[in-house]
């Protein structure tokens, strides 16, 4: 699901907005292209030093939508840039070898969090 042209942007700094939400509101949080880790099974861990609202969210709808893109990968039609939003579920995890492994690299870290995507769309 998550194409080379993904793989691509990743390699390339840009921000990362991460939409969680609750019957209440919507909530938006932000992070760096750059701090994300795909798994072998496109899972996708993001270190989390704060996300405490995201946290929240998540405890009562496990849903998220985020988007990540790069200026400086080719979209469609030779777009300068290109960028993708993908659905999935996410969680967070404080323990196990992918959170040492997170840590390791972000020892300011309380959490990562772990997106599971279902859907991946190319935007531009």
């Amino acid at each position: 699901m998550l194409t080379e042209k993904f793989h691509d942007v990743l390699n390339h700094e840009g921000v990362v907005s991460v939409v969680t939400w609750t019957p209440d509101e919507p909530h938006i949080t932000n992070t760096w292209n750059s701090y994300l880790t795909v798994t072998d099974d496109e899972r996708i861990l993001i270190p989390a030093a704060g996300f405490t609202h995201a946290e929240k969210d998540l405890a009562q709808n496990d849903q998220v939508l985020f988007t990540v893109g790069a200026r400086e990968v080719e979209g469609r039609d030779g777009y300068q840039g290109t960028g993708f939003r993908l659905t999935g579920t996410a969680r967070f995890v404080d323990e196990g070898q992918e959170f040492d492994d997170v840590k390791g690299k972000y020892p300011f870290i309380r959490k990562v969090l772990e997106i599971t995507p279902s859907s991946a769309k190319q935007l531009l």
